[in-house]
């Protein structure tokens, strides 16, 4: 292990960025004042370089990331080649993940392979609902094959979201499309491929613990909720038997780190779930610990 990461306190496996280099947001002005609405937020928009500051300053890393969900939501998402340059001038703070549109095809299957061995993304972010597509439908293995063949995980939304919350129909946005028993399907036929469920998976907990606890390739990062809000099944599985398997995250900006981390200090669930928690787990996921 590096001295960099040796020094580093925890690892945040859930962080959003925004807007690119050129100043362009990756969801459109309706979109964020929903996701405002919902999570009460009122963070400032970040560049990356402003993320790595905020995060350097805290004696954290970030896995940082967009969401491409253009075909579904005609709009473009903030540069993934902007993120990752970012991630590139600071290594001591930023993990740069990629994101492809799954409804577009062939063009997506390629542009994992130019993500993944042109810029060198450490993993893929995926979100269903926002992106329209049902992750068990076998039109997409190519997708996750390719994912899978370069040995990168995916994180993957699951239960509702900020998305649409709020707005008539929803904004037309399917929680059902987030039910993380889609997810099984994807880790059953693809052993090789880390799979993390993000976030608690309100209305779906018992089934993300379940497949957790099935599953050795999938995973649950506590993004999105303050920990004081976690369910009693899922606090019970992060103490014991799941504790190799929950990962840090906030999903930043909605839900800062430092609430986070204060909130999931109080469950007291002893340091060397804490440790797990925050840090071991995921440098073991994300295979930091081979960089020494």
């Amino acid at each position: 292990m590096t001295d960099a990461l040796a020094a580093v306190k925890a690892i945040d496996t859930h962080v959003h960025i925004q807007v690119d280099d050129s100043g362009h947001h990756g969801a459109s002005q309706e979109q964020r004042e929903a996701m405002d609405r919902y999570f009460g937020a009122s963070e400032p928009t970040r560049t990356v370089d402003e993320t790595a500051e905020y995060y350097r300053e805290r004696d954290l890393m970030a896995v940082v990331f967009t969401v491409d969900a253009t075909t579904n939501t005609g709009h473009r998402p903030n540069s993934i080649d902007d993120i990752v340059s970012g991630a590139r001038r600071h290594p001591d703070t930023l993990i740069a993940f990629g994101s492809v549109d799954p409804l577009q095809g062939e063009a997506a299957v390629d542009e994992v392979r130019r993500q993944a061995d042109d810029l060198g993304v450490k993993g893929f972010k995926f979100h269903p609902t926002v992106q329209g597509f049902d992750p068990s439908d076998p039109a997409y293995t190519p997708i996750f094959a390719e994912i899978e063949q370069r040995s990168l995980p995916i994180v993957v939304h699951t239960g509702q979201t900020g998305v649409g919350a709020g707005m008539p129909g929803g904004g037309g946005y399917r929680l059902s499309l987030s039910n993380p028993m889609l997810l099984d399907d994807v880790a059953a036929r693809h052993p090789g491929l880390d799979v993390i469920l993000a976030h608690p998976s309100v209305p779906w907990q018992d089934e993300a613990i379940s497949i957790a606890t099935h599953k050795v390739n999938v995973y649950i990062d506590l993004s999105g909720w303050s920990p004081k809000y976690f369910s009693p099944n899922l606090v019970r599985a992060t103490r014991t038997y799941l504790s190799h398997k929950m990962l840090f995250g906030s999903d930043f900006p909605a839900l800062t780190p430092d609430r986070w981390l204060r909130d999931f200090a109080a469950l007291e669930l002893g340091e060397d779930v804490e440790r797990r928690v925050l840090k071991e787990n995921a440098v073991r996921l994300l295979k930091l610990g081979d960089e020494a």
